[in-house]
């Protein structure tokens, strides 16, 4: 029996704004597609964190026994400057600045944004379509919203007619935004523009002379809207309505809401069933911003050459920050923070490691099953890593009593034990000890392995006084020797 079958998922949804009972339209199936970057420069540190997130709900999904399709996408075209409908298009700016092909700048790109992700130990989309890719489905798409009257053709441009709609449907149901109050709020235009009212928003724009990517369609040379190539992708290989749709808070409003009005004016339905949004990351307590400096990418991370962190991070350690805190809450990068992640990150991969030499016993002193569903329920209530993180410390508690001879496992329980603990903490947190982190903590445990001979060679020799002065000295510097049956082991703090 698949383990989502006694695994039912409560999913925050954003359209709803409460948690609900995961339903998949096909039982065992699941479509999830989840926006992707814009391929014009490095990918940000947020995208990454929204991006982790959705790793890990998707591994999950995969552990459970569902089969999951999940499409993320890479905006090659399409995108304008500061998401409005003036501007260059982000891709070709970069390549007029820096006097290369625009398919040069998003394949520098592309290939950074895999290099980053792979480094962090993510697993690979089902689909990764790209907006170029689509032109044909884009024009199809837009030919059945001004079929069905909800857009209109001035000069070569094609917009989106968001009062025609609203007179039908529900414009700003995700977002929860009324059009009365954002007519209230925005100002008027300034007669240049080629909209009917501001609100609406641009399917097709003409290409001006100068602009390099462009494509022939029934208005003009010009490229798609950056709202309508998701709209054409997720539907053309998740289907009509599928189950999933995620990506960063900052893209509810206007992209998402975009797409529901795009597809309920081209089809009559809703895509999506459960909304999912990924909250954003801070640094310090303050909003990234190249404007104000107050920002810094994976790779300074990773290297530690950046002016806010006191030293280079492992992906894992990365990663597992990142999980300590729930998807939807904002998520604050500190030194501090990411300091002391790094302690409970090598605590936990030092549990994993004395997992595999501990022995079973005839009888257990720790109930391994309600454990085990603990971490399941966990994950169960909208992926609460966090609670799921305290479960998983808890098992390293297990593990030391264990090992010190103060608990008991059987055999049958001990092999539990290291499945679940292998699912939740590779399989699903996807946290792997990097062969740097592993060489610097094979190196200390080779260290300590030498002080603990020592000290054991002067109770030997009834030196209490050089014992003492061994375990106080590491102790003093965070490393904890603790004597057992089987011998003495250390753990760190």
């Amino acid at each position: 029996m698949p383990l989502y079958q006694t695994n039912p998922i409560k999913i925050y949804n954003s359209i709803t704004g409460k948690k609900e009972i995961f339903k998949p339209i096909n039982e065992g199936h699941i479509g999830m597609y989840v926006c992707g970057p814009t391929v014009y420069s490095n990918v940000h540190l947020g995208n990454v964190r929204t991006f982790m997130s959705f790793d890990m709900v998707f591994r999950y999904l995969k552990h459970l026994g569902y089969k999951v399709r999940y499409v993320r996408n890479i905006t090659d075209a399409g995108h304008l400057e500061n998401d409005e409908d003036a501007g260059e298009d982000k891709v070709a700016k970069k390549a007029r600045l820096e006097q290369i092909e625009p398919m040069e700048v998003v394949q520098r790109y592309t290939v950074d944004f895999h290099n980053i992700l792979n480094t962090f130990n993510f697993l690979p989309p089902s689909i990764e379509p790209t907006a170029t890719g689509h032109i044909i489905e884009q024009i199809e798409l837009i030919n059945k919203i001004i079929e069905n009257g909800f857009a209109y053709e001035v000069n070569g441009s094609v917009y989106f007619d968001v009062h025609k709609f609203n007179e039908a449907h529900e414009y700003g149901k995700l977002s929860k935004r009324k059009l009365e109050d954002l007519i209230h709020n925005t100002r008027a235009l300034d007669g240049q523009s080629d909209k009917k009212n501001p609100q609406d928003f641009a399917l097709w724009k003409k290409a001006e002379p100068q602009h390099i990517m462009r494509w022939p369609s029934p208005w003009s040379d010009g490229f798609p809207g950056w709202h309508l190539e998701c709209t054409a992708m997720s539907t053309k290989y998740l289907g009509e309505q599928f189950d999933i749709h995620g990506g960063g808070m900052d893209l509810k409003f206007p992209h998402h809401e975009c797409e529901i009005a795009q597809n309920e004016a081209a089809k009559g339905i809703s895509p999506v069933n459960y909304w999912m949004h990924a909250n954003m990351l801070e640094l310090n307590g303050s909003r990234m911003s190249k404007s104000t400096g107050n920002t810094v990418n994976p790779s300074e991370l990773l290297s530690g050459e950046n002016k806010f962190f006191s030293k280079a991070f492992t992906p894992g350690v990365i990663r597992f920050f990142n999980a300590q805190s729930s998807y939807r809450s904002v998520l604050d990068l500190t030194n501090d923070g990411l300091l002391a992640s790094e302690k409970g990150f090598y605590r936990l991969m030092d549990g994993m490691s004395l997992l595999n030499s501990i022995k079973s016993s005839d009888n257990s002193t720790i109930d391994i099953a309600t454990w085990r569903q603990n971490c399941y329920d966990a994950m169960n209530d909208d992926f609460n890593s966090p609670i799921l993180i305290a479960n998983l410390f808890e098992a390293v508690k297990y593990i030391n009593q264990i090992k010190e001879g103060k608990a008991s496992i059987t055999k049958d329980d001990l092999e539990l034990f290291k499945s679940t603990m292998h699912a939740f903490v590779l399989d699903v947190l996807g946290l792997e000890n990097t062969a740097e982190s592993n060489s610097g903590s094979d190196k200390l445990a080779g260290a300590v392995d030498v002080l603990i001979k020592l000290r054991q060679e002067a109770r030997a020799n009834k030196d209490f006084a050089l014992s003492d002065k061994i375990r106080d000295e590491l102790a003093a510097v965070g490393i904890q020797l603790k004597d057992g049956k089987e011998g003495t082991i250390f753990t760190t703090n």
